[in-house]
């Protein structure tokens, strides 16, 4: 009973927090885009919309990965959308992203990044394309179950860093974030912090090409039918993850 007063008490103290830091989020999003304005560009199948990804050329042309119906392409600002991954792989997508120097290689991750208690995970891993999402092939990670961020090289397409969030409903050795030299043809895992704590997201300094990434903090609740056996805290977002069994 203590540590379930325990645990509610820091969760109201967080959102609480969350709600000062809110008031001065809103004042400072209102200078920077009170004039954009939004507009409905679909489409109405797919399931929802987890991740985007935009050409740095062309204003127009945009990409996103749906939940339930793998990758869409838009070349005309959302008027009209092609599944460009049907055939090849489909499902939940977590991540998109466009290779900067080179916009014809695409990356897609499978399984989202919109973590709740109904969630659709990916079982193929990492896809790539070489001809602007015409043709997919597959290159690995396929344990990471949900991806939650992409960053491609600024000058290098075959340089990538992914943040891989992992079996939401279990422990796993597969989460942190990985980084491959060779185009995805082999991986090298770059950041673990434990079993419990997969990475939600990564940045990237262009010019210094450091990345940051943000592991999920984490509420990690173990129940057993009579009691919480261990809870850890760490930094960054908060999420509740719950198994049930023995400690």
């Amino acid at each position: 009973m203590k540590l379930l007063l325990s645990v509610t008490a820091m969760l109201a103290v967080f959102f609480a927090s969350a709600q000062k830091e809110k008031i001065s989020f809103t004042a400072t999003d209102s200078v920077l885009f009170g004039k954009v304005k939004y507009r409905q560009v679909g489409p109405f199948r797919g399931g929802r919309s987890g991740t985007v990804a935009g050409s740095y050329k062309n204003k127009n042309t945009f990409f996103f990965g749906a939940v339930g119906g793998g990758v869409w392409k838009t070349t005309d600002g959302g008027s009209n959308w092609k599944n460009i991954s049907d055939k090849t792989f489909g499902g939940s997508i977590g991540a998109v992203a466009v290779a900067p120097s080179d916009e014809s290689i695409l990356y897609a991750g499978e399984g989202e990044n919109t973590l709740r208690g109904n969630v659709s995970e990916g079982i193929n891993g990492l896809w790539k394309s070489e001809d602007d999402g015409r043709s997919w092939k597959n290159v690995g990670l396929k344990n990471a179950r949900h991806f939650g961020r992409i960053i491609v090289h600024p000058k290098n397409p075959d340089i990538v860093w992914v943040s891989v969030i992992g079996h939401l409903f279990g422990a796993s050795a597969d989460r942190g974030v990985y980084k491959t030299m060779d185009g995805g043809k082999t991986w090298r895992k770059v950041l673990f912090a434990n079993a419990n704590a997969g990475a939600a997201e990564l940045v990237m300094e262009p010019a210094t090409q450091m990345c940051c990434t943000q592991v999920p903090g984490t509420f990690v609740v173990q129940l057993t039918a009579l009691k919480a056996a261990a809870r850890e805290v760490l930094c960054g977002r908060v999420q509740m993850v719950v198994k049930h069994g023995p400690t």
